[in-house]
């Protein structure tokens, strides 16, 4: 059985629909749930992003997580971060699959 700290933070429901569209749509979002795609496992923060301030950054992994796209796991003094791809497919079958495959083919 995993330890407290070692369960993700976020574990709820994903968003409604415009909500993850909109999380989604943003181009800085879009690529850090592509990156975590990509890399099929949890990445820290820092993975993530490198074109936007850490303020700018947290924003965006905010709302990522509010739309229940990703999930957080605090990490020492930061934090990995998980894609909730199951519960999206689960929600939305095919949304993130299509989404994620446009993005990789720009």
């Amino acid at each position: 059985m995993a330890q407290a700290n070692e369960q993700t933070v976020e574990s709820g429901a994903v968003a409604d629909l415009q909500s993850v569209l909109s999380a989604l749509a943003d181009p800085v979002r879009l690529e850090m749930v592509r990156r975590l795609h990509n890399a099929d496992a949890e990445l820290s923060c820092t993975a993530l992003y490198d074109t936007v301030t850490k303020a700018t950054a947290s924003h965006h992994f905010k709302i990522l997580r509010e739309a229940g796209v990703v999930a957080r796991r605090p990490a020492g003094q930061g934090a990995t971060y998980a894609l909730r791809d199951a519960d999206v497919e689960a929600a939305y079958p095919g949304l993130l699959s299509a989404v994620l495959a446009a993005a990789n083919a720009e």
